[in-house]
């Protein structure tokens, strides 16, 4: 067991909330090793690093999957590999739907959609299909658009740049040492080479991962040092929830404490970053930790419906918004 300063908070205090520094990756260590006792005191310095350095507005997205299942790759958390016996079965997403998607999304006071697709990288098929997809998008609904294709070359990510694509989600998952674990029909190296390419680009860069799948604390640890020397926009943190017919299919859900701790580790090591809450929150933290981890450091929430798994409705977390009294972001008319 790593030994826990008992001054790491007062440190986190001076550097973080004071000087706008992210804790290193032994830090970030110390503060996953708290006890449960401090948690409360971490969630407040955590949400205090937020407001300083973030301000009080949450983001607000929804996603939609164009292309569901039948993805090539043996991600273990994923029901969408057709590799595994989920119940997951390969669809596509017409272009009036997605339209209807984005405008569902709007109404909610979203100003992020974001566009999924279950692949490796994208063809040229569905990458036709993205481009009139945006358009059809522009002419109806005031929104900016992200997409998640998977991996990318060089000429695919100037033709979503050309398409207006603003922000490009492409998760690292886990640690570097703890990837192969987790995948193995491609490398994080690979999937840091096409984030190097989205930021090089000009484009956003979303990336984050998914806690719980049985990486230790010091491999959590790592993985938010590995996010924070890749300064990403934005960092969505997804909690396994654990998919039939897969791999991590077995796994416990991450305890609700840890889950909050970690959130907080990840705003102490990325202050200025959109750090928002993903897949999993709602079987991982239930209600009242949802309501922590947004004053504990949580900048942006995924509203609706995720990928294969259902989340909260909209209302309900535009409610505790409102009763937290946290405005939600207006769309920038400049991007």
């Amino acid at each position: 067991m790593t030994q826990v300063s008992t001054d790491v908070l007062e440190t986190a205090r001076m550097q973080v909330l004071r000087d706008g520094v992210g804790l290193t990756e032994a830090q970030v260590l110390e503060v996953l090793n708290l006890p449960d006792e401090r948690l409360d005191e971490l969630l407040a310095l955590a949400h205090e690093v937020r407001m300083a350095w973030c301000g009080p507005e949450i983001e607000v997205e929804g996603i939609v999957s164009l292309k569901t299942g039948g993805c090539p790759e043996d991600c273990h958390f994923c029901s969408q590999s057709g590799l595994f016996e989920s119940p997951v079965r390969a669809a596509r997403l017409d272009i009036p739907s997605l339209v209807e998607a984005a405008k569902q999304t709007a109404k909610t006071g979203a100003t992020e959609f974001c566009i999924v697709a279950a692949v490796r990288g994208p063809d040229e098929r569905l990458l036709a299909q993205v481009a009139a997809g945006i358009e059809a998008i522009r002419n109806e609904v005031e929104i900016d658009i992200a997409c998640s294709l998977g991996m990318l070359t060089q000429e695919q990510v100037d033709r979503l740049v050309e398409m207006g694509v603003h922000r490009y989600n492409h998760n690292l998952e886990t640690s570097r040492s703890y990837f192969p674990n987790v995948v193995t029909t491609h490398t994080w190296e690979e999937r840091m080479g096409t984030l190097r390419m989205v930021r090089d680009a000009g484009m956003e860069v979303c990336c984050g991962g998914i806690l719980g799948m049985g990486e230790s604390l010091e491999q959590r640890a790592e993985f938010a040092a590995d996010l924070a020397s890749l300064e990403p926009n934005e960092v969505p943190l997804n909690f396994l929830n654990p998919r039939p017919g897969t791999p991590f299919g077995e796994l416990e859900v991450l305890p609700a404490s840890e889950a909050l701790r970690a959130v907080a580790a990840f705003r102490l090591a990325l202050p200025r970053t959109i750090l928002r809450f993903a897949g999993g929150r709602e079987i991982t933290l239930g209600d009242l930790g949802a309501q922590q981890g947004i004053l504990g450091g949580i900048n942006a929430v995924i509203v609706g419906n995720y990928l294969t798994t259902l989340g909260r409705p909209a209302e309900q977390d535009l409610d505790l918004l409102d009763s937290l009294r946290m405005p939600i972001k207006a769309l920038n008319s400049t991007i």
